[in-house]
């Protein structure tokens, strides 16, 4: 009888205590092919980063945790699940975030971005692109053309405002059609469309695949892009240590990609099915987009660039100041938690370093526009080079010896930004050194203003010599 009673009293005690036990929801909605997020997402979930560090004490000391992940190709289907009350965190570029910060409002609800996954201060990263055997070689021969992209996305907004950079018409000068990547891609191969905008990393995975060329970088439009995370406001507030512990995984995830940029590059192609080749060029040294979790007022500033362009499309009539809803506290909260200093990283515009040597002469590496560098197939690490030269000869030797090269990369000898050399131009001065561009239109310029030979991929590496 007294073994029953103290069952029954231990029954009681355990079951009023799971009764007070909270299952805490973390639903968060990542977009797994727009690469340059992986390390606010894919990177996390699929390495279980997230789990390391939910809190574990406190409040949280018998938490039970139901950890929700979810996939989407865009950023306003995401919005929808969000405002629907489906996720409390989500990752998407500033376009569609202030979108999503719009749509909140409208709901009665706020959403508050709260970290930069990955930017580009110069507005690299998205891109339009013709058909490989189009004659078009600058976007000011589309006026008349089609052009397509995925509406309301950050390419959306690239599009409109290189558009209006030429003092064109969007309504009369040039027609507009809405596109997912997918189809987009499609219309290029069949040459169903002039050219095609679009979001990372699509211009640079078309062109990867052989059946685009890209014409246009976001760089020239020179307004800053980022892909950031949003958090539902109320759920910050709720449990502003999950969210704090999210944002630790994000750095940790930064900081393994940057360590292997190889390793994580791979990691992202086993899941999204984009080649290792094109992650790299994101997530590898000196990558065309910045992975940086800190709030640059360059970021600030698109975030309203954004929403100018969503009164112009005539998406909202609203007005208000777009830092309104950007909240750093969560992430600085993080650094902190982390060990690491946020305000002397908010002051770092260094891309991911590249600390390597030439593979062929042991030369420190230290003109950032002139580097090379060549994936070889079974090599397990990129080699560097000082040069598009070295890496040329490095090619040509590998290839020469039976070997598969994966992927050639170069530097624009005018604006920085990493290229797929076989998508590239180069100018071949008197001495042989060569200097890569991404529009023939600036190699004709630099071999005019220079002197130099204008080449396309196959002509420099077939004519490759060591640089005197």
């Amino acid at each position: 009888m007294q073994l029953n009673k103290t069952l029954a009293v231990l029954a009681l005690a355990f079951g009023a205590h799971a009764a007070q036990a909270e299952t805490i929801r973390v639903a968060i909605g990542t977009q797994d092919p727009t690469i340059n997020t992986a390390t606010g997402g894919l990177v996390i979930r699929e390495l279980k980063l997230l789990e390391k560090y939910l809190p574990k004490d406190g409040r949280y000391k018998d938490a039970q945790w139901d950890i929700q992940w979810k996939s989407f190709t865009s950023g306003p289907p995401l919005t929808n699940e969000q405002v629907a009350g489906k996720l409390d965190i989500g990752s998407m570029a500033e376009f569609p975030g202030l979108l999503n910060i719009v749509a909140h409002r409208a709901a009665g609800k706020k959403s508050v971005f709260i970290n930069v996954i990955s930017g580009s201060v110069q507005g690299s990263g998205n891109g339009i692109v013709v058909p490989t055997d189009s004659p078009v070689q600058t976007f000011s021969e589309l006026k008349g053309k089609q052009i397509s992209v995925p509406f309301g996305s950050t390419a959306h907004g690239v599009l409109l405002r290189a558009i209006a950079n030429q003092g064109w018409d969007n309504e009369r000068d040039v027609t507009l059609v809405s596109q997912a990547p997918d189809v987009g891609g499609s219309a290029l191969k069949a040459n169903k469309i002039d050219a095609h905008a679009n979001f990372v990393p699509f211009p640079d995975l078309f062109q990867y695949r052989g059946f685009a060329r890209k014409i246009y970088d976001g760089s020239q439009d020179k307004n800053a892009t980022f892909h950031g995370t949003l958090v539902d406001a109320d759920y910050a507030k709720k449990y502003p240590e999950v969210v704090v512990a999210y944002l630790r995984a994000v750095i940790e995830a930064d900081r393994l990609a940057t360590e292997d940029p190889e390793k994580i590059s791979e990691l992202i192609q086993k899941v999204t099915g984009i080649e290792a080749e094109v992650n790299y060029l994101f997530h590898g040294p000196l990558g065309l987009q910045t992975r940086d979790a800190t709030w640059k007022p360059e970021f600030r500033a698109a975030a309203n660039t954004a929403l100018k362009t969503l009164r112009l499309l005539k998406k909202t009539d609203l007005e208000f100041d777009a830092n309104e809803y950007i909240d750093d506290s969560f992430i600085r909260a993080a650094y902190k938690a982390s060990g690491l200093d946020y305000d002397k990283r908010l002051k770092d515009y260094a891309k991911s370093p590249l600390k390597a040597k030439d593979a062929k002469t042991g030369q420190a590496i230290t003109d950032l526009n002139q580097v090379g560098q060549v994936w070889i197939e079974g090599e397990p690490k990129v080699r560097h080079y000082t040069t598009p030269n070295h890496a040329l000869e490095a090619a040509k030797g590998a290839e020469a010896a039976g070997k598969k090269v994966r992927v050639v990369y170069a530097h624009d000898r005018n604006t920085g930004i990493k290229l797929f050399a076989h998508q590239a131009w180069f100018v071949a001065d008197a001495k042989g050194a060569l200097s890569a561009f991404l529009l023939k239109s600036d190699a004709e310029a630099w071999a005019k203003g220079k002197g130099g030979k204008v080449l396309d991929f196959a002509a420099a590496k077939a004519g490759v010599v060591a640089a005197k």
